[in-house]
């Protein structure tokens, strides 16, 4: 419970410029949402390149929202194997889980073929939750040439500039308010699944 009470004490006292809605310059740059703040109404798309609106989504039930960096990353896809031991635990409480990823619909859709999670996959192609969640920041040229010698697709904004988003979780109620922010800016670091179980039976029974 200690280390649950850390974790959102961490998310109220991020900075105030977390408001701000632009791509960060780098990982360690990004301002992601506060604890009590509205989920931005998003367009995203389902890998059959329908849309969706976020809004919409949460509206129906109480979501936890992943936004992970594609299908080529191993981190993400250990994050993938760890949550889907608890998958249905967290179903049980009533959420909904949505993986954001500036993948491509079709890139998403290759991807759904081989995951039997429950999880909703949604592409951000367009970058607007990256940006308006405050999780995305610009892929320096090194590390974008190095990606690229891995024929790794990185999503570009409008300049062409390569962009990724620190992997995150927030979990967000039937109101739309973030209720509990998880980001670092260090892709290699990832909450546990116990953890994010544990944040929800929470956040469940004092809803």
């Amino acid at each position: 419970m200690r280390q649950i009470a850390f974790t959102l004490l961490l998310g109220l006292l991020l900075p105030l410029s977390a408001m701000a809605k632009v791509l960060a310059p780098q990982a360690n740059a990004v301002t992601p949402l506060l604890n009590g703040m509205k989920v931005p109404a998003v367009t995203l798309q389902y890998p059959d390149g329908s849309p969706v609106s976020l809004t919409a989504l949460t509206m129906q039930q109480p979501a936890i929202i992943l936004f992970y960096r594609g299908g080529w990353c191993p981190y993400c896809n250990r994050q993938f194997s760890e949550l889907q031991k608890v998958e249905d635990q967290l179903i049980a409480l009533g959420y909904q889980i949505l993986a954001i990823s500036p993948q491509s619909p079709d890139a998403l859709q290759a991807q759904e073929l081989e995951t039997e999670m429950k999880v909703q996959q949604l592409s951000d192609y367009q970058l607007d939750a990256l940006r308006e969640f405050g999780v995305g920041f610009y892929v320096d040229d090194a590390t974008a040439k190095k990606y690229a010698g891995y024929n790794i697709p990185l999503t570009k904004d409008g300049t062409g500039t390569p962009v990724l988003p620190a992997p995150g979780v927030f979990i967000v109620n039937k109101q739309g308010q973030v209720q509990f922010t998880y980001v670092n800016p260090d892709f290699t670091v990832r909450p546990s699944a116990q953890l994010i179980l544990s944040v929800a039976e929470v956040l469940a029974s004092e809803g």
